[in-house]
């Protein structure tokens, strides 16, 4: 037992919230077999307090105040066997009855604190954070967290009055990991971290790196949740979703921001739910005829205007929409609809607002504290420590989370290029190089390659696809052949060489011409996703409508133009929101889409050209099933840089199934322009974004173009084709 004064001096530092082993004072104590049972209770505000045995429901004994502010003591002579107990406790105005947080044992078991301990811990979600769960029959929630630095760490919450000295936790040997039972803490209830760092400093309560649910901002605070299971109803899809993702299937992605898709002005322009966006986005992105839907970062983040990749709680999906299950019924009702869902990933940096993972433990531990090696200039974020082993395990559990949890389909991780190197964005003196002087950020790198081994290990048929803007070799090429392992990769250059050209007056494109070309000599070096996303209509670029020249005519045919080449150009394809219906201001997160456009007929128009080239890009096997392959595409005439015109033809294997691609990129129709094609037969226009039902002019061929035995391109069959100005045409050929 501890002798009067040691235990006034231990009741005294925890009075404060300063005792680094709580569980050593607190609770059912034995100094041997055969000796009296002494209980001691901490209880801010108490008046007096009674050990009950919970067995019986009859009082053991009653304790007596150690220290004014509510710490009680009481040896009970005639015990010398421990037994469960509860505390009943008279307040100034009530009398309480609850179970002891410290007679309950450990929470994480030795395997776990291993595992933890050496970074292998992959499922560490299902024991880190909140858990609600049963001891002896009672409930409540099991709290766990790792802050090796702490001196002391305490959970607050909705169940103690958030008294950071209530409720302090018990440190687990040298391992860095404090837990702790809290009886009759229950699912919805809110709680947060206190810590106090090596120095003694108090840090700002901070957010359950782990939680599973968040509040709405601007409050901060976590929210007990667990892992309540769900009963998916996506089997079908999950059974055919390996061919959904592979390199020879179609995928064509809708980029969404939940926030700003849509909202309800009748509820005073509030977000959608995950049920009402599971209503309405769902049966509009199927209408249209895209595979996939990516969701910029749902992890719950602090600020709007951060579009979610600044995000804290990496393990939450925001609370703007809803509940966690509303958003698994989202994803669920995705599948049964045919559609695949990807997330923004942002495992790259983190906000330094002061709730968050920023000196967590009163130390560096999530990030570099060299500035150097630890902050994003660009971005005022913290960099993640990739080489420290319980770091990547983080983040490498999260990654796997979504997959498991959620049942997503894949992760774009965003801003990879600043991952890979450290002086990334920095001037020379402002990084520092690798063990081997070089500006390859080595550690960063290994960590993508264990991430993407793990996911396409574990989860087949998800995919990761790469935000990567340099010419990093072999990013979407296996790690067994020195390849980062990502799916695929953002073909950025495409992106910015075609909508630089896009911008350009017609009759200046002759001297820009193989900026449209250009991307084809690289273009089978990865596997690419040709992206038009929301990067692109922010930050004073304004939309891709305003992007193109002319009056009002040429900007709708050149958009549709520009899509039309885009959809049969190799490569994935991905479009931001609102570009589907041509929407003419800038994006903004803070407000919903322009939906009444579609009411006018130049942009009804293009919607349903994307309608369209989504079908034929999903039924056309030449237009996707050798996306990652050269071996599928052939130019016919890449030169006619005089005319602004673009030739090239699509297949998928050699048995005579070719599409045909014209881009006229000049206002000017031109009658009698021929073309060479391998084949004889008839060419079938499938599709000319000049039809009518677009807002064009109707120019074209009829439907139809007979090839003829005249040598033309070095081919031994040619077409004599009507191109319409400002369009594209795709013809597939069907034989006699």
């Amino acid at each position: 037992m501890i002798e009067e004064r040691a235990l006034r001096d231990a009741a005294i530092a925890i009075a404060r919230a300063e005792h680094g082993d709580p569980f050593a004072v607190l609770g059912m104590h034995q100094s041997g077999p055969g000796q009296p049972i002494e209980v001691r209770a901490f209880v801010p505000g108490a008046e007096r307090l009674w050990v009950i045995d919970s067995a019986t429901g009859d009082a053991a004994g009653e304790a007596q105040p150690v220290l004014a502010d509510g710490f009680f003591a009481v040896t009970l002579t005639d015990r010398t066997q421990r037994f469960r107990y509860r505390l009943r406790v008279q307040f100034p105005l009530a009398t309480e009855e609850f179970d002891d947080a410290y007679r309950f044992g450990p929470v994480l078991g030795e395997l776990d604190i291993h595992l933890l301990g050496e970074g292998t811990h992959l499922r560490a979600f299902e024991r880190l954070g909140a858990h609600p769960r049963a001891i002896d029959g009672v409930p409540g929630v099991a709290f766990a967290l790792w802050a090796p630095n702490a001196r002391t760490v305490s959970v607050v919450g909705d169940f103690n009055n958030w008294d950071g000295r209530r409720l302090p936790m018990r440190r687990r040997g040298v391992s860095g990991l404090w837990d702790i039972f809290v009886p009759h803490a229950a699912p919805g209830q809110r709680y947060k971290f206190e810590v106090r760092g090596p120095d003694g400093h108090l840090m700002p309560a901070k957010a359950d790196p782990y939680a599973f649910q968040a509040e709405m901002r601007p409050h901060t605070a976590s929210v007990i949740h667990g892992l309540p299971p769900y009963d998916w109803q996506d089997s079908a899809w999950r059974e055919r979703r390996v061919q959904t993702s592979d390199r020879n299937a179609a995928v064509s992605i809708y980029e969404v921001h939940l926030g700003s898709w849509a909202r309800a002005p009748e509820e005073g322009d509030c977000f959608l739910t995950y049920r009402e966006l599971a209503e309405r986005l769902i049966p509009y992105v199927v209408d249209l005829g895209f595979t996939h839907i990516e969701l910029l970062p749902i992890t719950e983040h602090p600020f709007d205007g951060s579009w979610g990749y600044q995000p804290i709680g990496l393990y939450a999906p925001t609370s703007r929409h809803g509940t966690p299950e509303d958003f698994k019924e989202f994803v669920d009702s995705c599948h049964q609809a045919g559609l695949g869902v990807l997330l923004d990933w942002v495992p790259g940096h983190f906000p330094t607002d002061p709730h968050g993972l920023g000196l967590f433990d009163g130390t560096h531990l999530y990030e570099h504290a060299d500035p150097r090696q630890g902050f994003h200039q660009d971005w005022n974020t913290l960099i993640y420590n990739f080489g420290r082993r319980e770091v990547q395990n983080f983040l490498l559990g999260n990654a796997l989370f979504w997959l498991d949890q959620y049942r997503l389909d894949g992760l774009r991780v965003d801003a990879v290029a600043s991952m890979l190197y450290l002086d990334y964005s920095r001037k020379e003196g402002e990084w520092i190089p690798n063990e081997f002087g070089g500006r390859e950020n080595l550690e960063s790198i290994a960590f993508l390659k264990r991430m993407n081994e793990l996911v396409y290990g574990e989860h087949p048929g998800a995919m990761t696809v790469a935000e990567e803007s340099t010419s990093w070799p072999m990013v979407s090429r296996p790690t067994y052949l020195g390849g980062l392992g990502f799916g695929y990769k953002w073909n950025m250059g495409w992106m910015h060489d075609t909508l630089s050209y896009m911008q350009c007056d017609p009759i200046h494109r002759r001297y820009h011409h193989h900026q449209m070309t250009f991307g084809l000599i690289y273009q089978f070096s990865e596997n690419f996703v040709l992206p038009l996303s929301h990067d692109e209509v922010v930050h004073g670029k304004g939309s891709l409508i305003e992007k193109m020249p002319g009056d009002e005519w040429q900007k709708f045919a050149n958009l549709r133009a520009y899509y039309g080449f885009m959809f049969a150009h190799p490569g994935k394809k991905l479009l931001f929101m609102g570009a589907e219906f041509a929407q003419r201001r800038e994006w903004t997160e803070a407000q919903s889409l322009d939906w009444h456009l579609l009411d006018q007929p130049l942009h009804r128009g293009v919607h349903d050209l994307i309608r369209d080239l989504n079908r034929l890009y999903r039924e056309l096997a030449p237009l996707h099933r050798t996306d990652c392959d050269s071996s599928g595409f052939e130019w016919i005439e890449s030169n006619d840089s005089e005319n602004s015109v673009f030739t090239f033809l699509r297949k998928a294997d050699d048995s005579g199934h070719i599409v045909v691609v014209v881009c006229n990129f000049t206002p000017v129709p031109r009658q009698g322009y021929r073309i060479g094609v391998p084949l004889p037969g008839r060419y079938v226009e499938r599709l000319n974004t000049d039809a009518p039902e677009y807002g064009g002019g109707g120019v074209g061929n009829g439907g139809v173009v007979v090839a003829e035995p005249t040598s033309w391109h070095g081919r031994t069959h040619s077409l004599p084709l009507t191109l319409p100005p400002l369009a594209t045409l795709i013809l597939e050929r069907w034989e006699e």
